[in-house]
């Protein structure tokens, strides 16, 4: 078989042996100079390509370069027919639809299409997407471009990728096991949670341990007539829905605590809602039927708006009155429990590798990275090597939820582990596998496809940038999302939202709640591609740095028009400079003292940045925003400062107001003028 060199080739097409390494080069054939040799088949491949692609470029429209000259058209217009019996990328844009998986790289995207990339990108640019030649665009932008062009484009099925080494074939029914029950215990804060699970470990925990137990995980097991429930303590309804979302059912069954004397609060509704979305049976607690005065029928009116019926009144929502305080009810709670479960058949297989789901992870000083996991499968050994999300490792010591060190974990079994290479994140499935390397190849594949996912950048929508965008057509909807410090404020700012749509930009609120920003928040406004407000709420540091992190536009208000008129005047781009806060710092309250004839002053600490004497400060609880005046005096000892840095201890109160307590936060700001845009 011959073999016929590089700048031979580019001769015969008519073309620099430059440009022709580089068009091999994007058919994925590597040459090293003009000098390098092809083979005939090669060589025969590559002319029908190249003659084919040159096709495409003459069925265009014709472009500021002429390089081909008529009678080469005519050539390749042979080579064209010739090449219409095969399926190729032609055919697809006569057919009008092109098909593509969930996302595609900038590059491949231009091949389907047949088009250049450099005008794909430019199209891509257009919609306030700046991506490279090789970063990857979704769906739903790729659809975008190319109904611009007039193709249709359908998703295929995405073909799920098997990580050689891990065990996933099916256990056998005779391997199966039944194994203790899983449960979470959510509600509304003050509801008795807490109380409720102290009050079911000291009764039901073996008498040795009774009442000096030390939790070191957010877990703990009980047991029942010889049988063990799990409840785990950790996952508040973000670390749930985060669990969930990443595609980890870690609970079996859901306790939902509501007062006998409080009824359904708003953080029982998004407590039932989270519990509904995972799909598990939900048990209504109903605590503090010590109190005088309860009326539980109000409770359950309540419960039945929401959608739980209880068994009394035709449901099938059980429904057990406790006392934390007093027990009682306890036995029938974690009887209901064992029923629930026994009807669930919950089992699993003892007899194989382990695997199951992270709860919560850490970096500790003196272990290292220290994960806490559920077992839901297998038997998990101390020596195994075992892979959570991209982190890997071999199991150097488990801890039980007793703090006492074990050899092995069966399944609903949780356990503190350490050996791992990194902290994993919450909700991350971890498997163990045969070997270290196994464990290694794993980890880092999966390292390096989360960077490469990291690589797609998309625009995000700030109010400064909102006309710009509008003007050029690439915003059609505003997604806001509302946090507010009550439910009343949520809807009228969601209310005066909403009817600031017009012909150009309709404006969606996809979520709206009560309570501070949270870093879940963030991360639903920068997958949606939303801007955050905030009335009457701070978000922490480290909110404001994942913001930031994210790209993403959070801001906060005081008063409701002030963020309507914002958001109006960046739709009809209108904004004005304008006088905007500061943030100095953020001082901890850690003791109060009372001081006659001044009244209350915090003994506090500055966590970061600084507080100045002449400086405005707000007084926020528990992410709410109490108070907000001047400060009145600040101390360093028994002398006046004008300011205090971080690092350092401070005596501060604030003018006109006494309510100081111990955990506060007195956020120190100034005001200044900046120009937006």
């Amino acid at each position: 078989m011959s073999k016929i060199r590089v700048y031979q080739i580019a001769k015969d097409l008519g073309v620099s042996s430059k440009e022709l390494i580089s068009k091999l080069a994007e058919f994925g054939v590597q040459v090293a100079n003009h000098m390098s040799t092809l083979e005939d088949e090669e060589v025969d491949i590559i002319m029908e390509m190249y003659n084919g692609e040159d096709n495409k470029s003459s069925s265009e429209p014709p472009k500021v370069e002429k390089s081909i000259e008529e009678p080469k058209k005519a050539s390749k217009n042979k080579h064209h027919k010739e090449n219409m019996e095969k399926p190729s990328v032609q055919n697809m844009i006569e057919e009008k639809t092109i098909k593509i998986e969930g996302s595609i790289t900038v590059k491949d995207f231009a091949d389907l299409l047949g088009k250049g990339v450099s005008e794909v990108m430019t199209k891509l640019i257009a919609l306030g997407v700046f991506a490279t030649i090789n970063q990857e665009i979704d769906f739903d932008t790729a659809s975008v471009v190319a109904s611009d062009y007039g193709i249709s484009v359908e998703k295929t099925e995405e073909k799920e990728e098997v990580e050689v080494g891990l065990e996933q074939e099916e256990d056998r029914p005779e391997d199966l096991k039944e194994r203790p029950p899983v449960i979470t215990v959510m509600g509304h804060v003050d509801h008795g949670k807490t109380s409720l699970l102290d009050a079911i470990r000291k009764t039901h925990v073996t008498a040795k341990e009774a009442g000096g137990i030390t939790q070191h995980i957010g877990a703990s097991e009980v047991e029942v007539r010889g049988k063990k429930i799990v409840f785990l303590d950790t996952p508040g309804h973000e670390a749930f829905t985060s669990m969930r979302a990443r595609g980890a059912k870690v609970t079996d069954i859901a306790i939902l605590v509501v007062a006998a004397d409080d009824g359904v609060m708003p953080q029982t509704i998004e407590a039932l809602s989270h519990a509904k979305a995972a799909n598990v049976p939900i048990i209504v607690a109903m605590n503090k039927i010590d109190k005088p005065g309860i009326n539980p029928d109000r409770v359950k009116q309540e419960l039945a708006d929401q959608g739980l019926l209880v068994e009394e009144w035709g449901g099938d929502t059980i429904l057990v009155p406790v006392s934390a305080h007093t027990r009682e009810g306890l036995d029938t709670l974690l009887e209901m429990i064992l029923l629930v479960a026994e009807m669930q058949e919950l089992k699993a297989n003892p007899n194989r590798l382990a695997s199951g789901t992270v709860i919560e992870a850490k970096l500790d000083k003196g272990r290292g990275p220290v994960a806490t996991i559920l077992v839901q499968n297998g038997t998990l050994k101390v020596g195994d090597a075992v892979v959570a999300g991209s982190a890997y490792g071999r199991v150097r010591a488990m801890v039980s939820d007793k703090g006492k060190n074990i050899k092995k974990a069966g399944p609903s079994t949780a356990v503190e582990i350490l050996g791992l290479s990194d902290a994993p994140e919450a909700g991350d499935l971890f498997n163990a596998v045969k070997e270290d390397k196994i464990a290694r190849q794993i980890g880092e594949k999966r390292k390096a496809k989360f960077r490469e996912e990291n690589l797609h950048v998309t625009a995000k929508v700030t109010l400064e940038d909102l006309f710009k965008q509008i003007k050029e057509g690439s915003v059609k909807e505003l997604n806001i999302i509302v946090k507010a410090d009550v439910q009343g404020s949520v809807e009228a700012v969601k209310q005066s939202m909403v009817k600031l749509s017009n012909e150009e930009v309709k404006v969606k609120v996809i979520h709206g709640g009560v309570g501070t920003i949270t870093e879940s928040d963030i991360l639903l406004a920068s997958a949606s591609n939303a801007i955050i407000i905030g009335f009457n709420v701070r978000p922490s540091s480290a909110v404001s740095s994942l913001a930031e992190r994210e790209n993403v536009d959070l801001r906060t208000y005081r008063i409701i028009y002030e963020a309507i008129s914002d958001v109006e005047a960046a739709m009809k781009g209108m904004l004005e400079p304008e006088y905007k806060e500061v943030v100095l710092g953020k001082v901890e309250i850690r003791a109060t003292f009372k001081v006659p004839g001044i009244g209350t002053i915090g003994g506090a600490y500055v966590m970061e940045g600084k507080v100045s004497r002449n400086a405005k400060a707000r007084l926020i609880r528990d992410g709410i925003v109490i108070h907000e005046g001047s400060i009145s005096s600040l101390k360093r000892f028994k002398d006046d400062a004008k300011e205090v840095n971080a690092g350092y201890e401070c005596g501060i109160g604030l003018e006109n107001y006494n309510d100081i307590k111990e955990g506060d936060i007195v956020e120190p700001y100034i005001i200044e003028e900046v120009k937006r845009g």
